[in-house]
């Protein structure tokens, strides 16, 4: 009885985050961090901001790849198999919905206007999601490297209408991450043998 309280608790966590989230993964990162690490202390800060670089890093929207390692952390299999359902069932019913009626819906002013106030909430959620993982970041060399390496790009190719994929600074930084960690390890191992 306790698993299914434990699984259900799950579910509607992630309903009520995936209900209550608009602008996609990327805003849900705070609600996530809010729920699972504030209130119900499931997991450290530390482990959640390496939980969202995995999730970025991995195929599929960053929310649901969150959702899912939350549930295996919680319930095994069957957690993540529940609280990828309770993220993914909301947002998909309330699309189903507006897809029916989307002409109709865009017409209403209300509709409008409430989409207008959406999308700056969006921006804040997102930033702040940013933020909070900025201040945790551990304050290394390569760590504030990459952070205004990237920054720069961003903004220049932006600026100048460059089209560069983010998915490419994942891919480069996370290579020379890879290759900078490997380094270390052969000489520790090698510092072992001496």
């Amino acid at each position: 009885m306790k698993k299914q309280n434990r699984l259900l608790e799950l579910f509607l966590s992630m309903m009520k985050i995936g209900l209550f989230t608009f602008g996609g993964g990327y805003a849900m990162i705070h609600l996530l961090e809010n729920e699972f690490v504030s209130k119900r202390k499931w997991m450290d800060s530390e482990e959640f901001t390496d939980l969202v670089a995995i999730a970025e890093s991995t195929p599929g929207p960053i929310a649901i790849n969150c959702a899912t390692y939350i549930g295996y952390k919680r319930e095994g299999i069957l957690g993540s198999i529940v609280a990828t359902l309770g993220m993914c069932i909301p947002s998909f019913t309330i699309i189903f919905l507006i897809s029916l009626f989307f002409d109709k819906f865009l017409e209403i002013s209300l509709a409008s206007s409430a989409f207008k106030g959406i999308r700056i909430c969006v921006i804040y959620l997102i930033l702040s999601a940013g933020i909070k993982m900025l201040k945790k970041l551990k304050k290394t060399p390569f760590n504030i490297a990459v952070m205004l390496i990237t920054f720069i790009c961003v903004i220049a190719f932006s600026l100048l209408k460059i089209g560069f994929s983010s998915i490419f600074y994942i891919i480069i930084f996370g290579s020379i991450s890879l290759l900078i960690y490997t380094i270390e390890y052969i000489r520790e191992r090698q510092g072992d043998k001496k």
